[in-house]
């Protein structure tokens, strides 16, 4: 049960076949569990996707780890510790000067990130299509990387990014002043230094001198405290460099409005057709797409539609939780969205998209801080929301590793449900695609299903234990389905989440 007090209801497809995965381009090797969440709590979805589950509009699945090519580990962010990098830096900057200035960049960054997933998301009602067919959808949606993420950078952009920082800083250092004289005079035979004159002093000891100098000053005559100094010479913070553009002089408008998507808001419906074209436009020009494929109904059930149910807590965000659209307007003009999800511990990003004409703002990786930092406000409304969740980090792929960029991250252990940081992690999957990222050989699944009996089912609009169902049930077993669906769930949510059963 939930905060509303209500069950969350789905049908379990399996995750037999294997299908074609959209990184590796294997045609059978991407194997995954599936099922249909015909509605869901906030809380059951937060435990479901902290055992390593994801939606698709209402469609639920989890890679199956040891079996698939490309294996996906779920990826979280600490928001509340997070610094931006260099390259995210970069892309900061970039923005402020365009909203300040109107520069808009003649072309993208070579390697600007952009999701792997495809338009094909969301199966259509169960009540359509047979069940092998949902099977099908549904493994198309995971191969080409369903959700997410408005935030995708590929490594060849970061690498780049990192270089020039590098270089440049390498430049800045070379070109700073000595302290001595860097004429190259050749000294007169037979004499040495000139015991007159000083000494020779490195650069870097003269700037630290002359800035304790000028701290000193400063102290002495305006009273600031050593404290206060100290501050002063902290780095950035995330909303320090997204607050440089809100001047009132500055050439452009950028708001960031937040509509809920699941009960469509108002504001959601008002806009639908223009966040619709955008999408559209999106899927045909990004992700080359014929013109026939983005279609409403599509758009519709792989972004709109969602099994969360919009639900208010006392000690909850404002708007409460479920599913949103983040709305970009630039000068009252729709460019971009951001799908998320607000969860009890966590903002999950699901998806974004955004008009071609901005390509060159890297909006995909922008997307993503501005939503690292929406986390961030939420946390002081509600304690518990302190996470950014990013989807799926695949290790073997290396353009999808970028993710691992947003730092500090914990992977998911698939076999213990156990958070570990990303840099334990990334040792282990250099040289397996597929480890037990907990490597205390003694850990185990705290909510491993104990009692299959006690998972509740729906059967003719009735709730009861799979105990008393299975008596009454005529035909062959079910039991190892319902046996399997319950340990990758967890006894948790498998008492909680009603298994429909015709």
């Amino acid at each position: 049960m939930a905060l509303s007090g209500s069950y969350s209801l789905v049908e379990y497809f399996g995750g037999d076949d294997g299908y074609r995965c959209g990184y590796c381009k294997n045609e059978k090797g991407n194997f995954s569990h599936g099922m249909w969440s015909h509605n869901m709590t906030v809380q059951d979805y937060q435990d479901l996707i902290d055992r390593g589950w994801r939606r698709s509009g209402k469609y639920v699945y989890k890679p199956i780890m040891k079996k698939t090519c490309c294996p996906q580990y779920t990826i979280r962010c600490h928001a509340l510790k997070f610094q931006p990098s260099k390259s995210h830096k970069k892309i900061l900057k970039k923005m402020s000067k365009f909203i300040s200035n109107g520069e808009l960049p003649a072309a993208p960054d070579e390697g600007e990130p952009m999701d792997s997933a495809s338009g094909e998301a969301g199966p259509p009602e169960p009540t359509k299509v047979c069940q092998s067919d949902l099977k099908h959808i549904a493994a198309t949606d995971s191969e080409k990387n369903v959700p997410k993420s408005p935030i995708v950078t590929e490594v060849k952009k970061n690498l780049v990014d990192s270089s020039a920082a590098s270089s440049e800083n390498s430049q800045n250092d070379s070109a700073s002043v000595s302290g001595c004289d860097t004429a190259a005079k050749a000294p007169k035979p037979g004499m040495g230094a000139d015991p007159s004159r000083p000494p020779c002093r490195k650069a870097k000891d003269l700037r630290k001198e002359r800035r304790l100098q000028k701290d000193q000053i400063r102290q002495q005559g305006d009273g600031v405290s050593s404290t206060n100094a100290a501050n002063a010479n902290q780095p950035k913070t995330l909303e320090d460099f997204m607050s440089e553009s809100l001047g009132e002089s500055s050439s452009h408008r950028l708001e960031v409005r937040l509509v809920r998507s699941n009960p469509p808001s108002p504001q959601f419906k008002a806009s639908f057709d223009a966040s619709y074209q955008v999408y559209k436009l999106y899927q045909i020009v990004i992700h080359k797409d014929p013109p026939e494929k983005p279609s409403e109904s599509q758009f519709r059930r792989f972004l709109c539609d969602s099994p969360l149910e919009a639900e208010q807590s006392p000690d909850g965000p404002e708007m409460g939780y479920g599913s949103f659209h983040q709305q970009y307007w630039l000068d009252g003009r729709l460019v971009a969205v951001g799908v998320i999800d607000i969860l009890p511990t966590c903002v999950s990003s699901v998806y974004l998209y955004y008009h071609p004409d901005f390509a060159s703002l890297s909006l995909g990786s922008y997307s993503a801080l501005r939503e690292i930092a929406f986390t961030r406000q939420l946390q002081k409304q509600s304690s518990k929301l302190c996470y950014y969740y990013l989807g799926f980090y695949i290790h073997s792929c290396p353009k999808m590793r970028y993710k691992g960029q947003y730092r500090p991250a914990d992977l998911l252990c698939p076999e213990t449900y156990i958070w570990v940081s990303i840099e334990r992690c990334t040792p282990l999957l250099d040289s397996s695609r597929y480890a037990r990222l907990n490597q205390d050989p003694n850990a185990g699944d705290a909510r491993a299903v104990k009692d299959v009996g006690r998972a509740l089912v729906l059967n003719r609009r009735t709730v009861m234990p799979y105990a008393i169902y299975s008596r009454k049930r005529k035909g062959p077993s079910d039991q190892a389905e319902v046996q399997q669906y319950a340990s990758l769930v967890g006894q948790d949510c498998a008492e909680r989440i009603l298994l429909y059963r015709s």
